[in-house]
């Protein structure tokens, strides 16, 4: 099956890409940094600030993922990404499945042709709960296949 008809068909945990072809998948090892702030009714609670995580592709370093959402290539081109959709992790203790569109793109590598990105297969990243200092961090480790698309 062609890369082109694989991102045609949508996986169980992906979401519907038909019309755009795939062009890179890579494994994504970080973590999601949570600080404590307080909600609406003033109780301190852990809150997603952003994601740390490499990029990896054949047992290799071949990018970053940062705050944004925002993931750059060693070849010098990245995107910063608009979430579209969502879907829950399988379990719990699994971030969200998510599919962004591209609102921002840089170089000239192959992240320029990339219009779509999907977090698919996150294991871990999910964390709640009460805090005791507003302004604390706590890192939750994560894993998750990122599949940058182009139409």
């Amino acid at each position: 099956m062609s890369t082109t008809a694989a991102a045609q068909m949508p996986a169980e945990d992906s979401f519907d890409t038909r019309g755009l072809t795939l062009l890179r998948s890579v494994e994504a090892t970080g973590v999601q940094v949570c600080e404590c702030r307080p909600d609406e009714a003033g109780r301190l609670l852990w809150k997603f600030r952003e994601p740390v995580a490499i990029l990896t592709a054949d047992a290799k370093t071949v990018g970053r993922h940062f705050a944004g959402p925002s993931w750059q290539l060693n070849d010098g081109s990245g995107v910063v990404g608009r979430l579209v959709a969502q879907k829950p992790g399988a379990t719990a203790q699994d971030i969200a499945l998510l599919k962004l569109d591209v609102s921002t793109r840089e170089g000239d590598g192959m992240m320029s042709r990339v219009t779509t990105v999907e977090r698919l297969d996150t294991h871990g990243g999910a964390y709640s709960g009460e805090c005791s200092k507003v302004g604390g961090f706590h890192l939750e480790p994560y894993t998750a296949r990122y599949v940058f698309l182009g139409g």
